[in-house]
């Protein structure tokens, strides 16, 4: 049957379109499930063979999707995954979910959505929508998807519809998932929007319509923006609250009884994750691109990237008061997880607090139950089982992710000193151990 033979917003609504997702991560592959779930066929496309192999097995790899659902899903052949892209011709919609990292210049790197676009633009055909979901700066899907697609010819809002709806997904959030989380949709033309939100809204409770991929593009920067600068100003409390001696947990705890005009925020260990870290960066970059300096994005982002450092010194000091030298000292690091109860460690500010110790010549030793090993430049760390015997024979306990699982109060029982970057250890009468952020 061809994609030709029956209009787009027909096929969407009698669930016929064929859907297709480019990057099977914790963006792609819930995206592609819920699609499956709703009764619409979803292929995946992935270049990694592993991925591909363990979702046509029923396996999941990701925490927030079921394997229960993968594993039915497959069965009815709602469900499937590829490692080619010769299955693009048989496809009426693509989402596209790859990477989108800074290089080491700082500088936006948007080769794997390239990679993606140059792929559909040899299969595009007409009836068929495009939708970009990687987070990236604005104008990326006017000023360089759009040409690679219109070079085969067709052309936008007509022959083939091309929109930008970031992804707001929330790894290992209980309440918001992929289907309950308002989306946003921009297209290049009205017609690419109406036909990007009648799709999502299959799927999705709420769709919000916007005037253009830029600005589509720009609300998922704002976002993330919003929480770095945020973090950012609660963490240079915790470091003015030190100097001062008190304590930037009650602060914060006691400034949101206001019931108006404050939103807590709270410090930590660093920035992790893909996006937090990152996403600034890129509307700097692109503020840069056009002659202006995000003065604001930038301190945020360098004080941000302090803390590490601080949490070094925190340690440091900690030893010091007890007679003991960081060098040679047993560090464990408790969790290397960017945030609690996820099985990513992606920009983790324990990479970080692990290699400045090393530099100091510490014995760097971890425990994370969803990272059972955490690669640091190009040297492969495991963790250790979390056991008394360990926690007593180590001279501190650093806490940089405060999994729910741990169990806090036992942990500084056993302890000899306690790092604490997350308040895990809040109402633990333990003075002497206790040494927080």
């Amino acid at each position: 049957m061809k994609s030709t033979e029956m209009p787009l917003n027909e096929k969407i609504l009698n669930k016929k379109a064929r859907i297709g997702v480019i990057g099977l991560g914790y963006v792609g592959l819930p995206l592609a499930v819920e699609f499956a779930k709703k009764g619409f066929q979803a292929i995946g496309i992935d270049i990694n063979e592993e991925r591909v192999k363990k979702i046509n097995a029923g396996e999941s790899y990701i925490l927030d999707t079921e394997e229960k659902d993968i594993e039915a899903l497959v069965a009815q052949k709602r469900l499937e995954a590829v490692s080619h892209y010769e299955v693009l011709k048989h496809l009426d919609t693509i989402s596209i979910c790859v990477p989108t990292p800074l290089r080491k210049t700082k500088e936006p790197d948007i080769s794997y959505i390239v990679s993606a676009v140059r792929e559909i633009a040899r299969y595009l055909h007409k009836g068929q929508l495009i939708i970009l979901e990687s987070t990236t700066y604005p104008g990326t899907t006017d000023e360089v998807i759009l040409p690679l697609l219109q070079s085969s010819g067709l052309k936008v809002g007509q022959d083939f519809y091309l929109a930008f709806s970031p992804e707001r997904v929330d790894p290992g959030n209980p309440t918001y998932k992929t289907n309950n989380i308002p989306k946003v949709v921009g297209g290049i033309t009205p017609q690419c929007t109406k036909m990007a939100k009648l799709l999502y809204e299959q799927v999705i409770e709420k769709v919000i319509p916007l005037s253009s991929t830029k600005v589509a593009e720009t609300v998922k920067l704002l976002e993330n923006t919003f929480r770095s600068v945020n973090i950012a100003l609660v963490n240079e409390l915790a470091l003015i609250s030190n100097r001062l001696g008190i304590d930037v947990w009650e602060v914060i705890e006691a400034a949101a009884t206001k019931p108006f005009g404050f939103m807590p925020f709270y410090p930590g260990p660093g920035l992790g994750g893909h996006c937090i870290p990152i996403d600034p960066q890129y509307l700097s970059w692109k503020a840069r691109m056009n002659d202006f300096n995000a003065k604001f994005i930038d301190l945020a982002g360098e004080i941000n990237k302090l803390m590490p450092e601080y949490v070094v010194t925190r340690v440091v000091d900690a030893l010091n008061h007890r007679e003991k030298s960081v060098k040679s000292s047993q560090i464990l690091i408790l969790g290397v997880a960017y945030k609690k109860d996820v099985k990513d460690s992606r920009e983790s500010p324990a990479e970080e607090i692990i290699r400045i110790l090393q530099k100091k010549e510490a014995q760097i030793l971890y425990n994370d139950p969803y990272i059972p090993e955490f690669v640091l430049d190009n040297s492969t760390i495991h963790s250790m089982a979390l056991t008394d015997e360990l926690l007593e024979k180590t001279d501190c306990v650093v806490i940089v992710t405060d999994h729910s699982c741990y169990d806090f109060p036992g942990i500084v029982e056993k302890s000899n000193l306690v790092i604490d970057t997350r308040n895990a250890t809040k109402g633990i009468e333990e003075p002497k151990k206790i040494v927080k952020l």
